[in-house]
């Protein structure tokens, strides 16, 4: 999330959140793409992190000189948390820009009609910060976990929710830590026309994002060596506060709507609440409490839309509702796959016939299937298997749904292209290896058992 909500707009009622999320319906000529993605900073010279002030011994600029130069390069305005900044946005409604816990540099890409515009938007990106990392001497990794840092080498930054999470999340799950401080991810951001539609695509992207989890997998190493997995972020997901992350398993059953969900964010635990520019430490606090106004830590204190907002930014889920669908199942990988999930699903959820056939693809498994492919994913890949199917027959058959929405969907390029092209990367892997199985070979072979390569190979 680039930045923190401020609406002071006060809830007085559980059926106000439910309206929160029925204001996010929008008709299908208003869809729109959002696409974000993270990336791990590190110094070129020495493949070593990157703390928030640099090193300022070796004359090195850190996180914060990279967000200033992204200031002045592109005039977005800054994101602050008490006196350092930490994050950037575009006041003209575009994209932003976010430290997560250690460092991982966040693009969250502005609403945009195609993936044409992604890919433009994502190459105005990066053209910027090249222009302001080299001459830092500062390069990004492009895979979903950092391959060689241990928790104790990577710098914090300064972010007073982050301090929270980094000491409630041990409580919760043997993993917390991991998530936060070294690994990355791609998400795409997808609209629905309604309570019906959101379910839909709700259903039909939790039981499928095993098969991006699959295609984007790209983290196979940590603390330099192999860790036995193809995502080891996925698997890493499975071990952090389960009562904020899953498959969300209530999304299959009669009834499920925008209520429904409400009464799942309300009994997952609260992280803070935020107050002027204070984030008051709340940590396993319930948010029930805060709309009845009988929060222990916040006296007096009653629930904001900003609250819910900054609330419903704190659970994890596979998939996340806001007054969108947030996909979260895929490592961050190489360029071309930045475009190939947003590119996945506008494909899958933009085109209605897509839609109703991934509908009947997915129709069959049980919720029994559905997890035990969530937990086979990390490790086998495209090799899993649901109700004797392998995943990968799976993943080749969602992809040519995704490949006819997108033909359907008629956006052309300068070239006559149309949206369909940027899927290209994910029929080479289904149709041969995974970038985690190919990063595993070059290990094996021409690395000679070392992941320093990674700093010079898998990079932006």
């Amino acid at each position: 999330m680039a930045r923190d909500v401020s609406d002071s707009t006060p809830v007085t009622s559980q059926r106000e959140l439910v309206e929160w999320f029925e204001a996010g319906s929008k008709p299908a000529e208003r869809f729109a793409i959002g696409t974000e993605h993270e990336k791990i900073p590190f110094y070129e010279l020495c493949h070593s992190a990157v703390p928030y002030q640099g090193r300022p011994e070796e004359d090195l600029g850190g996180v914060r000189a990279l967000l200033l130069g992204m200031r002045d390069k592109q005039g977005w305005s800054e994101i602050c948390d008490g006196e350092n900044i930490i994050g950037l946005f575009d006041e003209r409604g575009g994209g932003a820009i976010s430290l997560e816990p250690g460092g991982q540099f966040e693009l969250s890409g502005a609403p945009l009609a195609t993936i044409h515009e992604t890919d433009a938007e994502l190459n105005r990106h990066f053209s910027a910060l090249k222009s302001v990392a080299a001459p830092l001497g500062v390069r990004f990794l492009a895979l979903g976990m950092n391959p060689k840092w241990r928790l104790d080498d990577i710098p914090l930054m300064p972010k007073q929710r982050y301090a929270i999470m980094r000491r409630y999340m041990p409580k919760v799950g043997g993993r917390g830590l991991d998530m936060m401080f070294r690994t990355t991810t791609v998400q795409a951001n997808l609209d629905f026309s309604s309570e019906a539609d959101m379910v839909k695509k709700l259903r039909v992207s939790l039981s499928l994002q095993p098969v991006a989890t699959a295609l984007f997998a790209n983290s196979p190493f940590t603390d330099g060596k192999l860790n036995g997995f193809l995502s080891a972020r996925s698997e890493i997901w499975r071990d952090t506060d389960a009562a904020r992350t899953g498959m969300l398993p209530f999304a299959f059953e009669p009834g499920m709507g925008f209520e429904r969900y409400v009464d799942y964010a309300l009994d997952v635990p609260m992280y803070f609440v935020k107050r002027g520019e204070t984030y008051i430490d709340v940590a396993g606090a319930s948010f029930r409490d805060l709309l009845a106004g009988r929060l222990v830590a916040c006296p007096g204190e009653r629930a904001t839309l900003s609250d819910w907002a900054n609330h419903l930014s704190t659970i994890f889920p596979e998939v996340r509702l806001k007054r969108y669908l947030e996909m979260r199942g895929a490592d961050a990988g190489p360029r071309p796959m930045l475009t190939a999930l947003p590119a996945l699903f506008a494909g899958l959820f933009y085109d209605q016939g897509a839609l109703d056939q991934a509908c009947e693809l997915i129709k069959p498994w049980t919720q029994e299937d559905r997890e035990r492919l969530r937990a086979d994913t990390p490790r086998l890949g495209l090799e899993a298997s649901i109700q004797g199917r392998p995943l990968r027959d799976v993943a080749r058959e969602t992809l040519a749904l995704a490949r006819t929405g997108l033909e359907r969907r008629k956006h052309l390029d300068d070239q006559g292209r149309t949206e369909a092209h940027f899927l290209d990367p994910l029929d080479r892997i289904v149709d041969g290896r995974t970038e985690a199985e190919r990063l595993i070979e070059a290990f094996k072979t021409r690395w000679a058992g070392s992941v320093d390569p990674a700093f010079e190979q898998c990079v932006y």
